[in-house]
């Protein structure tokens, strides 16, 4: 199994949902992966949800007013403030300079130079997720972005990460920190630039005929890969991200 108790910088390891109906948001979930919640109250801003599966820490969801429904991807750095300000230098914009998140962590968020938005953490008493690559945890991050080339510059320049174009995959490119995937990047024109987070799901044919029926959309048909199969997702409040069904890195 992949139980986690430290990250290398550079690795991506947290995903949370902001959107605007928690309480339904969770029940969507819990029908999808099986999740319990373990809700902590925010000072002065409601309640942040700790998604667990078998116990073990995985992601979490929180009300938010004022923006679409999304999920937000984490990546662990020494610094944040080291990280926000080399990201800024590269061409991003920081959205939220570096802050402390009570005695869990220190994180930041930056928009890249195409647009898509990412958190980089910094941990203190909190690692992120404590499991990975396992059905019902989060297995894969890709970068939806609108040039491939200048995102992989920038991320390199970043965090150090190389990339490796897949055969026959319409330029899709595999993330690599160190010697470890790490997750992926696609260049398209028709959505604007995001990190999407996967989470793994013991079937996507299966989830693919009831997602409609939890509220949720497929977004088309299930995507074979080389390893398994993809199944693009709307929950029901409209954040986008991916289910796996296949092999499991640890």
């Amino acid at each position: 199994m992949g139980e986690r108790t430290s990250y290398a910088p550079g690795t991506f390891s947290w995903a949370e949902l902001a959107t605007s109906d928690a309480e339904a948001a969770k029940g969507f979930y819990t029908a999808l992966f099986g999740w319990s919640y373990d809700d902590q109250p925010i000072p002065d801003d409601g309640v942040y949800s700790m998604a667990q599966r078998d116990g073990k820490t995985v992601a979490a969801l929180f009300s938010s007013a004022g923006q679409p429904p999304h999920w937000n991807c984490y990546v662990t750095v020494e610094s944040a403030d080291a990280a926000a300000k080399a990201a800024e230098r590269l061409g991003a914009d920081v959205v939220a300079d570096a802050f402390d998140v009570m005695d869990a962590g220190r994180m930041a968020v930056f928009t890249d130079p195409a647009g898509a938005a990412l958190s980089v953490w910094e941990p203190r008493g909190s690692i992120g997720a404590e499991l990975v690559n396992t059905p019902g945890s989060m297995t894969w991050n890709d970068l939806i972005t609108s040039d491939v080339e200048k995102a992989a510059a920038f991320y390199g320049e970043l965090f150090g990460w190389t990339t490796q174009e897949m055969a026959d995959s319409g330029g899709y490119r595999v993330i690599f920190n160190g010697e470890r995937s790490n997750g992926g990047m696609v260049q398209r024109d028709d959505v604007p630039p995001s990190w999407v987070p996967y989470f793994g799901r013991e079937d996507v044919s299966r989830l693919a005929a009831e997602v409609g029926d939890l509220g949720g959309a497929a977004l088309g048909d299930v995507i074979p890969m080389w390893q398994g199969s993809i199944l693009p997702v709307l929950d029901p409040q409209g954040a986008m991200f991916a289910a796996w069904t296949g092999h499991y890195d640890d």
